[in-house]
């Protein structure tokens, strides 16, 4: 019986597909089996396709608060 190779790390089921993957740092989209798994990942996020469950935050009415002061730097006198 011939022996397999060390893949280099644990085999854990695509997030994606569920086809084995290695996890490991050699396995440039891990924890994917592949760039295509990877991408349709990417992209289900990009595309709020995956929902947490709960009551939406409440919205602001303005989402950028400018009410708060940002400090000015100083600078010596004689100086612009």
């Amino acid at each position: 019986m011939a022996s397999r190779p060390d893949p280099g790390g644990p085999i854990v089921p695509c997030p994606a597909c569920r086809k084995p993957a290695v996890f490991a740092p050699t396995n440039r989209w891990r924890p994917f089996c592949s760039e295509r798994c990877k991408t349709g990942d990417l992209g289900a996020w990009a595309s709020n396709a995956y929902v947490i469950e709960g009551a939406a935050p409440e919205e602001a009415s303005d989402p950028i608060d400018d009410s708060a002061e940002i400090p000015r730097p100083t600078h010596p006198p004689g100086r612009a």
